[in-house]
């Protein structure tokens, strides 16, 4: 969703108002959007867009994330995690790609998941085993 050049919709499939406190769970799939106050906890299949008064406090697990609001809570993310110059972040996050704009605040430890290997890679590693173990057995 956030990344250019894709053909997805930037269809919002859930709505949760500037106006509106929640507590509770949230979980859904496509994309969810926050405006409001959320305290509790969100599963989220697709992505997640916290808007500039937005407030979460809870962990999230979700594919996307943009942040332009204040979250207190871990963050779990399949793919891309995007904090713009507004978002606050209070938490530990786990994703596979991180962008900070400046004066975005995070507080907390990163983990960066693996990206998995391509097939030249998979193959040029695969050789180099072979070449290591056949040197190995002529010594």
């Amino acid at each position: 969703m956030f990344k250019s050049g894709t053909n997805k919709s930037n269809k919002i499939d859930t709505l949760i108002g500037k106006n509106t406190k929640f507590e509770g769970k949230v979980s859904a799939q496509g994309t969810i959007r926050l405006d409001g106050e959320l305290i509790g906890d969100i599963n989220i299949e697709g992505s997640v867009i916290i808007g500039k008064k937005g407030t979460v406090k809870g962990n999230i697990l979700c594919n996307n994330i943009l942040v332009s609001g204040t979250i207190e809570g871990n963050i779990d993310c399949k793919e891309q995690l995007r904090l713009t110059n507004s978002a606050k972040l209070y938490g530990d996050i786990k994703v596979k790609s991180f962008i900070v704009d400046e004066s975005a605040i995070f507080e907390g430890k990163c983990e960066m998941q693996k990206v998995h290997e391509t097939k030249n890679e998979k193959q040029k590693n695969s050789k180099e085993n072979i070449s290591k173990n056949s040197v190995n057995k002529g010594a």
